[in-house]
């Protein structure tokens, strides 16, 4: 082998945190293994379904199809449109109305693979237009996050979330991080459903955390993953209300993936806020010559599925309905597994109820996470995350049961 070979003196590359897990869990032949590591939604019976919207609107567009041609490099007109709609819609508004920033021009959306593409290409827009910028993400987040920031080039710092218990909000942490960025930093935040704690700021929270943001002169980026899974798909969007009001610009990251179950058509918008008209159809140019350097044009068919569902004022309310069932039973699970922890004298985790979204933390350590592999096939991901979509009636008792055990 030369010396110039691609693979000459390589070693391999550590495996993806949460992927790495889900890939062991698939290869334990154990019958009774519970998956609580992979952060897809599922049913009772353990499989992410395909939501009946979804199969109407796979119907029509079957049966209506008349090309695969490429879709322009920022998305179908009619998609982005609809996705601006869903991401901005205010308290009490009809489906379609928008805020008065969008009226002005300062708004502008592009369709991208999936969330985490929108979440690049954001970063992607740091790195060109601030590029002495740093990006802050707090701790914990997302593995992907610095990840993403480490591709694109982005030095990347963290800051604290949570208390130390990590049973709820330091707002004082982080409000003293963003007093302690440069001007011109960015921070990604979760819009909603914090991946992996569970733990979201109040309204007067992200106020407080928006007002500081545009004082410092900080860019946010929401990580808009989970619309609809939290409070609701006009109630989750608090955090980008609060950063709105204040005026600043604003990066948001919105996916599909988890509110329409469509993982794998890997449908995302990325979604700019700029301070006006000018500024707004000016960094979309930037965004454009960045997605055409990286994936070219977006994929075609899931952006269909979206837009047949968002533009159907019947199978929109169907949607509705089921992020609605969704987010109930991942709710009902919450409080199943806190009351099945308690009858395990576990000890106190009503914070979980206070949760929001698909995860929370455990708090347990790589020491227990195995124990529960190896004597349990139950696989969770680092700090004991857990995915409360992943249980159901009969593996709630078996799961408590076991992480009482290890408490004990």
């Amino acid at each position: 082998m030369s010396n110039g070979s691609l693979s000459a003196k390589i070693s391999s590359a550590p495996s993806d945190p949460i992927f790495g897990i889900v890939e062991a869990f698939r290869a334990d032949p154990r019958p009774e293994k519970i998956n609580l590591a992979a952060g897809v939604y599922m049913e009772e019976d353990g499989v992410t379904p395909i939501l009946a919207s979804v199969r109407e609107a796979e119907r029509r567009l079957l049966a209506n199809a008349t090309t695969k041609l490429y879709k322009p490099i920022g998305g179908d007109p009619a998609l982005v449109k609809l996705l601006r709609a869903l991401i901005f819609r205010e308290p009490g508004a009809p489906f379609g109305a928008l805020p008065a920033i969008a009226n002005e021009g300062r708004i502008e959306v592009l369709h991208t693979p999936g969330g985490t593409g929108a979440v690049r290409l954001a970063v992607e827009l740091v790195k060109r237009l601030r590029p002495q910028a740093e990006i802050w993400v707090s701790d914990p987040t997302w593995p992907n996050h610095p990840q993403i920031a480490d591709a694109v080039g982005v030095p990347h710092r963290s800051h604290p979330w949570t208390t130390a218990d990590v049973r709820s909000l330091d707002l004082d942490a982080v409000l003293q991080s963003i007093a302690a960025a440069k001007p011109g930093d960015a921070f990604i935040f979760h819009g909603a459903c914090h991946n992996p704690t569970g733990i979201d700021p109040t309204a007067a929270e992200w106020r407080a955390i928006a007002d500081a943001v545009a004082a410092r002169g900080i860019l946010p980026i929401l990580d808009f993953a989970y619309q609809g899974l939290g409070d609701g798909l006009v109630e989750d969007a608090a955090s980008l209300r609060a950063f709105l009001a204040t005026g600043c610009e604003v990066l948001v990251a919105a996916s599909a993936s988890k509110n329409f179950a469509l993982y794998d058509e890997r449908v995302g918008a990325l979604a700019i806020v700029a301070e006006d008209k000018e500024a707004a159809a000016a960094i979309l140019t930037h965004a454009k010559v960045a997605i055409r350097a990286a994936w070219s044009n977006p994929p075609g068919h899931g952006g269909e599925i979206v837009a047949e569902i968002l533009a159907d004022d019947a199978l929109r309310g169907q949607w509705e309905g089921e992020v609605t069932a969704m987010r109930e039973r991942i709710n009902g699970n919450r409080r199943a597994f806190v009351a099945a922890l308690a009858s395990e004298g576990a000890g106190d985790y009503s914070h979980l109820l206070t949760g929001r979204g698909m995860f929370s933390l455990l708090g347990l350590d790589d020491a227990q996470l195995k124990r529960l592999r190896d004597e349990q096939a139950i696989y969770l991901v680092a700090r004991g995350r857990i995915n409360f979509a992943g249980l159901s009636a009969v593996k709630i008792p078996i799961v408590a049961k076991a992480v009482a055990a290890l408490l004990r």
